[in-house]
């Protein structure tokens, strides 16, 4: 047999070899982390309002889950107390308008907050939206993110965990503890990543990527 096949086998069998070994000896109990900085969701009524009728959103960069993304618009949110700038959107748009916050900046703004997931606004805090063609009163909308993991269905079997679970994290170093009240969110949309706010990476010294154990 030619000596060049015979050395492409072999590397063929290496790769598998390799790509087995690190399925099988992969640590189910550890994931990673993304720290997620205040932003907010648009639909479409509230978009047209704040830049402009038939407006669209302007591509910046990806972030962690499939198909969503960073825009380059922003918007100001202003209470009766404060106001922050350039709080960036993120696309695409959805059903309704959310803006997610940490407990510093619902402090900075003088509402009262509330821990919510995603797209459970009924009851929660308004403010006004500025943009560069108008200005929107929200009435409700305002949350502070819960902890979560995003995972895949078979990311679920392999962790054992299942949609709506709740279950601990654990941050080693000198800063380290547990993060408690973490929501399991399983879809086959989804990439695994666990997502906190600025205040929780900031109090427990958590970095981007870094990877934490689930305790269940």
């Amino acid at each position: 047999m030619d000596r060049d096949i015979i050395k492409k086998e072999i590397t063929k069998l290496v790769l598998e070899e390799l790509k087995y070994s690190r399925l099988l000896f992969q640590d189910y109990s550890k994931i990673p982390v993304s720290i997620s900085a205040r932003h907010l969701h648009l639909c479409r009524e509230d978009l047209d309002a704040l830049f402009g009728k038939g407006y669209e959103l302007t591509f910046n960069r990806n972030i962690s889950q499939p198909g969503q993304f960073a825009s380059n618009e922003k918007v100001t949110l202003i209470s009766e107390k404060n106001r922050i700038e350039n709080v960036r959107i993120l696309g695409p748009l959805r059903n309704r308008t959310q803006v997610e916050l940490s407990k510093s900046e619902t402090r900075l703004l003088g509402i009262k907050p509330f821990v919510r997931s995603s797209g459970d606004l009924k009851n929660t805090p308004g403010l006004i939206l500025e943009g560069p063609k108008g200005r929107i009163t929200l009435k409700e909308g305002v949350i502070i993110p819960d902890r979560h993991i995003h995972m895949t269905p078979k990311d679920a079997e392999n962790y054992g965990v299942e949609d709506g679970q709740r279950v601990e994290v654990k941050v080693e170093g000198r800063k380290g503890g547990v993060l408690s009240n973490v929501t399991i969110r399983v879809s086959s949309r989804y990439k695994l990543d666990f997502h906190i706010d600025t205040d929780d990476a900031n109090a427990f010294f958590i970095n981007n990527g870094d990877m934490l154990e689930i305790i269940k």
